[in-house]
Protein backbone atom coordinates (compact mmCIF):
# COMPACT_ATOMS: atom_id res chain seq x y z
CA UNK A 1 0.00 0.00 0.00
CA UNK A 2 1.85 3.81 -0.71
CA UNK A 3 1.74 6.29 1.46
CA UNK A 4 -0.81 8.80 1.32
CA UNK A 5 0.82 12.12 0.23
CA UNK A 6 -0.17 15.43 2.42
CA UNK A 7 -0.20 18.74 0.72
CA UNK A 8 -1.16 21.63 3.13
CA UNK A 9 -3.68 24.04 1.66
CA UNK A 10 -3.46 26.76 4.40
CA UNK A 11 -2.80 27.42 8.14
CA UNK A 12 -4.62 29.00 10.68
CA UNK A 13 -1.36 31.13 12.47
CA UNK A 14 -3.80 33.29 14.54
CA UNK A 15 -4.96 29.85 15.90
CA UNK A 16 -1.75 29.18 17.74
CA UNK A 17 -1.33 32.57 18.66
CA UNK A 18 -5.06 33.48 20.12
CA UNK A 19 -5.02 29.74 21.80
CA UNK A 20 -3.40 27.21 23.83
CA UNK A 21 -3.71 23.53 21.94
CA UNK A 22 -4.52 20.84 24.17
CA UNK A 23 -5.37 17.98 21.44
CA UNK A 24 -5.77 17.81 17.42
CA UNK A 25 -8.29 15.67 15.51
CA UNK A 26 -8.49 15.15 11.73
CA UNK A 27 -12.46 15.49 10.00
CA UNK A 28 -13.09 15.26 6.86
CA UNK A 29 -15.33 18.06 5.14
CA UNK A 30 -18.46 18.04 3.14
CA UNK A 31 -17.84 20.19 -0.20
CA UNK A 32 -18.68 20.98 -3.75
CA UNK A 33 -16.75 20.53 -6.65
CA UNK A 34 -16.63 24.30 -7.42
CA UNK A 35 -14.84 24.39 -3.79
CA UNK A 36 -12.57 21.61 -4.33
CA UNK A 37 -11.21 23.51 -7.48
CA UNK A 38 -10.77 26.61 -5.82
CA UNK A 39 -8.74 24.71 -2.87
CA UNK A 40 -6.76 23.25 -5.18
CA UNK A 41 -5.82 26.83 -5.92
CA UNK A 42 -5.15 27.36 -2.33
CA UNK A 43 -7.94 30.25 -2.13
CA UNK A 44 -8.99 29.70 1.56
CA UNK A 45 -8.99 31.89 4.89
CA UNK A 46 -8.94 30.32 8.20
CA UNK A 47 -8.30 33.23 10.36
CA UNK A 48 -11.49 34.05 12.19
CA UNK A 49 -12.95 30.37 11.67
CA UNK A 50 -14.28 28.49 14.72
CA UNK A 51 -16.46 25.12 14.70
CA UNK A 52 -19.75 24.69 16.79
CA UNK A 53 -21.54 21.31 17.31
CA UNK A 54 -25.04 21.11 16.35
CA UNK A 55 -27.54 18.22 17.13
CA UNK A 56 -24.66 15.82 17.46
CA UNK A 57 -23.07 17.21 13.93
CA UNK A 58 -19.62 19.28 14.07
CA UNK A 59 -19.95 22.23 11.60
CA UNK A 60 -17.19 25.02 10.56
CA UNK A 61 -18.11 28.66 10.37
CA UNK A 62 -16.37 31.99 8.85
CA UNK A 63 -14.33 29.50 6.88
CA UNK A 64 -13.92 31.73 3.39
CA UNK A 65 -13.14 29.83 0.46
CA UNK A 66 -12.68 32.10 -2.53
CA UNK A 67 -15.91 31.65 -5.23
CA UNK A 68 -14.01 29.60 -8.56
CA UNK A 69 -13.83 31.90 -11.03
CA UNK A 70 -14.99 29.72 -14.12
CA UNK A 71 -17.90 27.91 -11.62
CA UNK A 72 -20.15 31.12 -12.93
CA UNK A 73 -23.85 29.16 -11.32
CA UNK A 74 -22.39 26.44 -9.50
CA UNK A 75 -20.36 28.34 -6.92
CA UNK A 76 -21.85 28.53 -3.56
CA UNK A 77 -21.85 31.25 -0.81
CA UNK A 78 -17.77 31.86 0.28
CA UNK A 79 -18.87 31.86 3.80
CA UNK A 80 -21.50 28.92 4.11
CA UNK A 81 -21.28 26.95 7.09
CA UNK A 82 -19.40 23.70 6.20
CA UNK A 83 -20.20 20.42 7.59
CA UNK A 84 -16.97 18.42 9.44
CA UNK A 85 -17.45 14.51 9.10
CA UNK A 86 -16.04 12.87 12.27
CA UNK A 87 -16.81 9.91 14.20
CA UNK A 88 -19.81 10.35 16.78
CA UNK A 89 -17.86 9.00 19.69
CA UNK A 90 -15.28 11.73 18.98
CA UNK A 91 -18.36 14.13 18.47
CA UNK A 92 -19.91 13.14 22.09
CA UNK A 93 -16.74 13.40 23.85
CA UNK A 94 -15.71 16.51 22.23
CA UNK A 95 -19.06 18.25 23.16
CA UNK A 96 -18.63 17.29 26.50
CA UNK A 97 -15.48 18.62 26.74
CA UNK A 98 -16.64 22.43 25.36
CA UNK A 99 -19.56 22.47 27.40
CA UNK A 100 -17.94 21.32 30.92
CA UNK A 101 -14.32 22.85 30.48
CA UNK A 102 -15.41 26.26 28.53
CA UNK A 103 -12.86 25.11 25.86
CA UNK A 104 -12.96 25.89 21.61
CA UNK A 105 -13.36 24.13 18.75
CA UNK A 106 -10.69 25.84 16.15
CA UNK A 107 -9.52 24.78 12.81
CA UNK A 108 -5.64 24.87 12.71
CA UNK A 109 -5.15 24.19 9.24
CA UNK A 110 -6.85 22.53 6.02
CA UNK A 111 -4.82 20.16 3.61
CA UNK A 112 -5.16 17.37 1.08
CA UNK A 113 -4.60 13.73 1.90
CA UNK A 114 -4.64 11.85 -1.19
CA UNK A 115 -7.46 13.08 -3.27
CA UNK A 116 -9.64 14.10 0.02
CA UNK A 117 -9.85 17.59 1.60
CA UNK A 118 -9.31 16.89 5.75
CA UNK A 119 -9.56 19.77 8.28
CA UNK A 120 -7.26 19.54 11.62
CA UNK A 121 -9.65 20.70 14.48
CA UNK A 122 -7.87 21.51 17.43
CA UNK A 123 -9.66 21.76 20.39
CA UNK A 124 -8.32 25.14 22.27
CA UNK A 125 -8.45 27.04 25.62
CA UNK A 126 -7.84 30.83 25.34
CA UNK A 127 -4.62 32.89 26.43
CA UNK A 128 -4.52 35.88 28.32
CA UNK A 129 -2.35 39.10 27.26
CA UNK A 130 0.43 37.91 29.40
CA UNK A 131 0.56 34.30 27.83
CA UNK A 132 0.92 36.11 24.06
CA UNK A 133 3.32 37.97 25.58
CA UNK A 134 5.70 35.54 27.33
CA UNK A 135 4.98 33.72 23.63
CA UNK A 136 6.27 36.51 22.13
CA UNK A 137 9.21 36.82 24.32
CA UNK A 138 10.55 32.78 24.41
CA UNK A 139 10.84 33.17 20.18
CA UNK A 140 12.30 36.13 20.33
CA UNK A 141 15.32 34.67 22.44
CA UNK A 142 15.22 31.70 20.60
CA UNK A 143 15.98 33.71 17.63
CA UNK A 144 18.66 35.80 19.12
CA UNK A 145 20.37 32.92 20.85
CA UNK A 146 19.97 31.38 17.07
CA UNK A 147 22.04 33.98 15.36
CA UNK A 148 24.48 34.10 18.26
CA UNK A 149 25.37 30.83 17.46
CA UNK A 150 25.52 31.52 14.03
CA UNK A 151 28.22 34.46 14.58
CA UNK A 152 29.89 32.58 16.53
CA UNK A 153 30.70 29.81 13.91
CA UNK A 154 31.95 32.46 11.67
Amino acid sequence: MAKESLKTIAVNKKARHDYFVEESYEAGIELFGTEIKSLRRGAVNLKDSWCSIVDGEVFVNAMHISPYEQGNIFNKDPMRVRKLLMHKKEILRLFGVIKQQGYSLIPLSIYFKGSRVKVQVGLCRGKKLYDKREDLAKRDAQRSIQRAVKESRR
